[in-house]
């Protein structure tokens, strides 16, 4: 009945309000015979800390001189651009796409720099677009047609892109693409989450599951308030599934009846203690707390 039911609705999940489920149940019995390939994240970027804001736009189009610890690289041609994503393997590659008489490009790209600084497994391109014929060429290959335009790539594949955002959005965006930046564990199968679970039926922490999308704006918009509550409860493991990732991961969500998106599972000692759908940080905040045997009135 489970698979028929989501078979419908795998490709069309739902964005909805908070909704709350606390009825106690298992998680599948059975043990998968693959290695297993949970990890914890290294802490590269400084996400924990405020991004402190220019109030004085800098023009991207007109900087002088570019500060040392500037991280932002431009690209000229295809080529470069092409050079660019080879050299930078598997990390996130945020490239912003803008015009020198764009006064949203010109305003939105000292946040771009602030984030270079404080992020050193992320790659930052900045992309001319009025600049020349060659980035003229560019754009028209990555089918950018307005400008600012935030596109963001892994192993040279484009994964995500958004166009006309903020900072707070941006900032949002390379905390959920970059991977590897936070204690958030990062579970990429159901057999990564059977070995998290094992892991943590010795100390009989509570674990936090949060179920997303790679493409879903709920998802982005909570992620920053889960990496910093990783960084200050001690007491409680943090990981992260985007359901569809691959085959695995899709299963998982399947299995576990998720059909809304963020959906925040409560896991201790094997047991999934109750569920949390939606995206607002007080109440998740406090469904934590709840489940760690604190009173919240």
């Amino acid at each position: 009945m489970i698979s028929t039911r989501m078979a419908t609705i795998t490709n069309n999940f739902i964005f909805k309000p908070p909704i709350f489920h606390s009825a106690p149940r298992k998680l599948l019995p059975h043990r998968s015979s693959l290695p297993f390939l949970s990890k914890g994240i290294g802490g590269n970027c400084r996400s924990h800390q405020r991004i402190r804001l220019i109030p004085k736009a800098t023009a991207a189009s007109g900087a002088k001189k570019q500060e040392k610890r500037e991280r932002v690289q431009r690209v000229h041609s295809v080529e470069e651009f092409d050079s660019a994503l080879q050299s930078a393997k598997e990390r996130l590659v945020v490239v912003e796409y803008a015009a020198s008489d764009s006064e949203e490009s010109s305003q939105i790209y000292p946040f771009m720099v602030e984030l270079s600084r404080s992020c050193s497994d992320v790659e930052f391109i900045l992309v001319m677009g009025d600049e020349s014929e060659k980035t003229k060429e560019l754009l028209k290959r990555e089918k950018v047609e307005k400008v600012p335009h935030f596109s963001f790539y892994k192993s040279k594949e484009k994964i995500h892109e958004e166009e006309g955002i903020g900072p707070d959005m941006l900032v949002g965006d390379v905390l959920y693409y970059g991977d590897n930046h936070s204690a958030v564990v990062q579970l990429h199968s159901g057999e990564d989450v059977q070995k998290l679970i094992e892991d943590h039926k010795v100390d009989h922490k509570l674990i936090v599951l949060d179920v997303g999308l790679k493409h879903c704006g709920p998802c982005v918009k909570v992620y920053p308030t889960v990496i910093k509550l990783s960084r200050q409860m001690d007491s409680v493991v943090f990981a992260r599934m985007n359901g569809d990732e691959n085959d695995s991961c899709m299963q998982f969500l399947r299995d576990m009846e998720v059909v809304q998106v963020p959906t925040f599972l409560f896991i201790r000692d094997g047991n999934i203690e109750g569920r949390y759908v939606g995206s607002g940080k007080g109440e998740l905040i406090g469904e934590i707390l709840r489940y760690q045997g604190v009173r919240v009135t």
